[in-house]
């Protein structure tokens, strides 16, 4: 018997669940569909905002980086520790104080209506792309779990992802994502747990690594690893702090919780960074032959290898819950995306460009929904796509599809924020010149011609890839970054058209955001509603201890069962207490 597909199949049915059970919530309004009504507590953003920069790369690619090249993987989730920690010193606040409900309706504000077309017309079809990249990441993971057909994988999962969608809105996308996020940190800690005993602890990792564990093969410039680190972290802090990824904090209740959700996210962000690439370092000394295993995956063969370490170390069913762990990753990444992308369009298009205003709420959510099912399927025919290009490594593509095609669109979009006296035309120019500064990178300033300029001959395969990452970062911090910057030199406050809608922007960001009357009661339904369906998790969890293995895998899985269990009761038992406050006020 398989218990593998169980496991999926009980994860499809929760996953399922959620769906309809915050479905009404989402029917209330476009606010409510688009981003939950701003009214979500810190623990539930901050979970969308970890689940937002997670997806099944992080188990593949990025796995399959961390078992060839050991601790190097690393530095781009140090990046998103620290980018967080500056969104809750800084930008979370201040993004959930714009006060709109879609990023672009942020544009609007902060520089003209012409910008905000400019990046409506922008920020979806690249949306697009990232989320064929994140679900074709997974069908390659799942087509060597269970050698299944990849296309099959991607409709299957893509559509799972739409239904959610769909149905309950942001309500739905950010309570599968705290579900997701519990799911994640299941596997995560149960494989790195054993993954230590089985190799003798982490001293033992850092010793034994067959290739040198800072360092890594194929590389004969170390210094190339240091500068690649150092420029991940500006890239990731700019990544994570700008008007277009500004959605998830749009979520939050009032400000005090959008700062609490960045900070909960870099928490989680850096207590995972410590765990999740323990099994593929440790399947390097134990398992040196890992990624030969799946030669049919060509170049990918590597971003295998957790489902290596899964087959051969943990338990029988462990196998599925790291598949409930991966379509966990990649439907957060898409489901968020599909949710903003309907925002984006109706709000910044439908309803001020095709109907001028006239179309009513009710006709926008309706707008809304069926934007949500063009984006999913042109999601899942762009995945189609990459399943050609067997040649180029996951991680390479990842790297290629965020600082080639994003670096340009997120300049304008980070420093706009604080750089304020810029011309009408500034932030489209800027992506333009973003746009010339890539190509130059990719035709011109490759590694090669760069690395001759400080004698940096005879690359190696690794380090030509390290690289152009890091070019590609330097050039559009210094070139892209710095045009932004000297088009203040032609601001004229005189000719600024928007002057009032701009000032009214800074000045609404820099005030806090208080809570509405009776967010008291909404409170309560999230905590209950989040505990019942963490609660059925546990109930999972729990018969998975029926599946025929050794003692220790048993009392592993009821450990992880256990845990779930009191989170869904405490969940419960915060929202009883918060029945009886509210309705001892009434009474009062």
């Amino acid at each position: 018997m398989n218990y593998d597909y169980l496991v999926i199949g009980g994860y499809f049915c929760l996953m399922i669940f959620i769906s309809l059970i915050f479905k009404k919530m989402a029917s209330k309004s476009t606010s409510d569909y688009f981003r939950g009504g701003g009214k979500m507590l810190w623990w539930m953003v901050g979970a969308t905002a970890f689940m937002t920069q997670f997806s099944a790369w992080t188990f593949t690619g990025a796995a399959g980086k961390a078992f060839s090249d050991g601790f190097a993987v690393v530095g781009v989730f140090i990046g998103n520790i620290l980018a967080y920690f500056v969104a809750y010193l800084y930008f979370a606040r201040r993004f959930r104080q714009m006060r709109v409900d879609t990023p672009t309706e942020a544009i609007r504000r902060r520089f003209d209506a012409n910008s905000e077309q400019f990046f409506t017309w922008i920020i979806i079809p690249l949306s697009i792309i990232t989320g064929g990249v994140w679900l074709n990441g997974l069908s390659i993971f799942a087509s060597a779990v269970f050698n299944a057909d990849i296309i099959t994988t991607i409709w299957i999962t893509g559509l799972a992802v739409l239904i959610i969608s769909l149905l309950s809105g942001a309500w739905g996308v950010v309570a599968s994502d705290f579900i997701q996020t519990l799911v994640i940190a299941i596997v995560s800690v149960a494989c790195a747990i054993v993954a230590l005993i089985a190799v003798g602890g982490p001293t033992e990792i850092v010793t034994k690594f067959p290739s040198g564990f800072f360092i890594g093969p194929d590389m004969n410039y170390p210094l190339l690893i240091v500068c690649s680190f150092l420029f991940f972290i500006v890239k990731q802090l700019q990544s994570i702090n700008n008007m277009q990824d500004a959605y998830r904090f749009l979520n939050a209740k009032d400000s005090k919780n959008a700062n609490k959700a960045a900070l909960m996210a870099g928490f989680m962000m850096l207590i995972g960074t410590i765990i999740w690439f323990i099994p593929p370092w440790a399947s390097a000394i134990l398992y040196p032959d890992a990624a030969a295993q799946y030669p049919e995956l060509g170049a990918k063969a590597r971003d295998a290898v957790y489902l290596v370490f899964a087959r051969e170390a943990m338990p029988i069913g462990t196998v599925g819950l790291l598949m409930a762990g991966l379509f966990a990753a990649t439907m957060s990444s898409m489901d968020s995306a599909l949710n903003r992308n309907s925002g984006i369009f109706v709000r910044s298009f439908y309803a001020t460009i095709i109907r001028k205003g006239k179309a009513s709420d009710k006709e926008q959510l309706r707008a809304g929904q069926i934007t949500c099912v063009v984006n999913g399927l042109l999601v899942i025919l762009m995945a189609q796509f990459f399943t050609s290009l067997k040649e180029l490594s996951l991680f390479d593509l990842m790297m290629q599809v965020s600082t080639l095609l994003q670096g340009p669109i997120l300049v304008p979009l980070c420093f706009g924020i604080f750089i304020r006296k810029t011309p009408s035309w500034a932030p489209w120019a800027t992506v333009l010149f973003g746009a010339f500064v890539s190509y130059l990178v990719l035709n011109v300033f490759t590694p090669q011609v760069v690395g001759s300029w400080f004698g940096l001959e005879n690359l190696t395969g690794r380090e030509i890839s390290e690289f152009r990452t890091t070019i590609t970062i330097v050039a559009h911090l210094v070139l892209t970054a710095g045009f932004f910057c000297a088009t203040t030199l032609f601001y004229k406050e005189e000719k600024n058209t928007n002057l009032e809608v701009q000032e009214a922007f800074f000045k609404d960001i820099e005030t806090e955001c208080v809570a509405a009357e009776g967010q008291d009661i909404v409170d309560s339904m999230q905590r209950h509603k989040l505990g019942t369906l963490v609660m059925y998790m546990g109930y999972g969890l729990t018969a998975m201890v029926l599946i025929p293995n050794p003692m220790w895998g048993r009392l592993l899985f009821l450990a992880c069962a256990a845990t779930i269990l009191l989170f869904g009761y405490l969940l419960k038992r915060s929202a009883r207490i918060d029945e009886t406050n509210n309705l001892s006020k009434a009474s009062n």
